[in-house]
């Protein structure tokens, strides 16, 4: 689309005729300047679209949650591999979180330790996941007396095809899914916040709908 261009030189309003060139509108050391802020919004325009390219595409609600097996450890130290398909007819709770013994990680596994039986309850499966390896995890785990194990995902595989983690990114975001006793998601949130209690709150109630549920 053609624009007008405005100036002003010496105190005198200089405008632009339509359709001109910067060099015909402008004088010569304006012109570059223009030149060079145009230019340097065209890499940010760039820059933004790439970023969004990378977005994480989530799994919806109501799509089968993609399988999955990970090694684990608990308190106890490195534990048996862990399979989405071993909690079969079970309500899934699947945490991805940055990293072990971080400040907003620690808030979030200690609200789940201590207050799981009013977020979960029973026969509820809780699966944390992070790209953290297994001694982290089991160090982790023995300090906090966490009563469940964590996931190590050091690939990121798994958090790539739950959208969890951004490419390039070496962690993953920190995301909830909660899977049915159906094996589909019931409910995800793709920015869980650790310090809010409203996140933990429509978390419980969640888990406690598709516990509701076949």
């Amino acid at each position: 689309m053609d624009a007008v261009v405005y100036s002003r030189v010496g105190g005198k309003g200089i405008s632009g005729s339509r359709g001109g060139s910067l060099s015909q509108l402008l004088p010569g050391w304006i012109a570059v300047k223009l030149r060079m802020m145009l230019a340097g919004f065209g890499s940010i325009a760039g820059a933004v679209g790439a970023s969004a390219a990378q977005q994480p595409t989530a799994r919806a609600v109501g799509m089968p949650a993609p399988g999955f097996t990970l090694p684990s450890a608990g308190e106890a130290g490195p534990g048996r591999a862990v399979s989405l398909h071993d909690f079969k007819g079970r309500v899934v709770v699947i945490a991805f979180y940055p990293g072990d013994k971080t400040t907003g990680c620690t808030a979030e596994l200690s609200k789940f330790r201590d207050e799981y039986d009013s977020l979960f309850g029973s026969d509820v499966a809780v699966l944390p996941i992070s790209t953290d390896g297994l001694a982290s995890h089991a160090s982790w785990a023995s300090e906090m007396h966490f009563p469940f194990t964590l996931l190590s995902d050091t690939a990121q595989t798994v958090a790539s095809a739950y959208g969890s983690t951004l490419a390039g990114r070496p962690f993953d975001n920190r995301t909830i899914f909660v899977v049915g006793r159906d094996g589909r998601i019931a409910y995800r949130q793709m920015k869980f916040s650790a310090l809010s209690e409203t996140a933990y709150r429509d978390l419980a109630n969640a888990v406690a709908a598709a516990k509701g549920g076949p």
